[in-house]
């Protein structure tokens, strides 16, 4: 059976771990190569040595950095922002700080890589755009989540004119919304509340499904809408919820 990436060129964020980590292999064993990028270099190694990967220690809010290492690359083929941060709380708990590092790490970050990309498509004939929002946006605000909402919002906002302004260039940008998913960034959201068990349940208790989705299920529906399967898909948010937002 052919894979649907071979000759391919993907360029991932948040690859350390959780739904990045999952794409990445997901993208390899579809016969990409894989620039996996992440902060976290010593997580980022688990993936060195692994067929069609390569990594890259990439700090995505350093714009300097972003620059400098995508004008080593001639070629994105597909571009997978996945990186994020989480902050908990209402308006009342988010400071100056807050907010910039969210919508720095969460949105600016996007901007930056996809700047950068976008000539490198449009120089290729074209490519494909999937970018990390959350059904924490525009489509449920949930609470305690002020500025994550406000900035996953913001995601999808990019991702609509990107793929409104470059639609005749033959690239695709879509953003995808995921419900609660089981990830290491989630059990540490978890560990850090006062009763743990308790934020476990509570966070069960939302899911319709009874469970929360993993990695991989996310992963699925990343490599379906980079893939020529999607062809006609652009513009669009696709929820990956469980049924949260039914």
């Amino acid at each position: 059976m052919p894979r649907r990436f071979e000759g391919k060129i993907v360029l991932l964020s948040a690859a350390a771990q959780g739904i990045g980590r999952a794409t990445a292999l997901s993208f390899a064993e579809e016969g990409a190569t894989v620039i996996a990028t992440d902060i976290n270099g010593e997580k980022l190694t688990e993936l060195s040595g692994t067929k069609g990967i390569q990594t890259h220690v990439l700090d995505v809010t350093d714009s300097a950095a972003v620059d400098s290492f995508l004008e080593t690359l001639d070629r994105v083929d597909v571009l997978f922002n996945c990186a994020g941060f989480v902050h908990h709380g209402t308006i009342l708990d988010v400071e100056e700080k807050d907010w910039d590092f969210s919508f720095d790490l969460n949105v600016k970050s996007m901007y930056r890589t996809c700047r950068r990309v976008i000539p490198k498509m449009l120089k290729h004939g074209g490519g494909v755009i999937i970018n990390m929002s959350s059904v924490a946006s525009s489509i449920v605000g949930p609470p305690n989540r002020f500025v994550y909402s406000a900035s996953k919002a913001a995601v999808i906002g990019l991702s609509k004119t990107i793929a409104k302004d470059f639609i005749r260039d033959g690239i695709r940008c879509i953003p995808v919304c995921p419900g609660t998913v089981e990830t290491p960034s989630l059990e540490g959201r978890i560990q850090a509340q006062p009763d743990p068990e308790q934020a476990r349940k509570d966070f069960l208790a939302r899911q319709p499904m009874g469970r929360m989705a993993t990695a991989q299920e996310v992963a699925n529906l990343v490599i379906f809408l980079a893939s020529s399967d999607a062809s006609y898909i652009t513009g669009k948010e696709y929820i990956v919820d469980g049924g949260w937002t039914l």
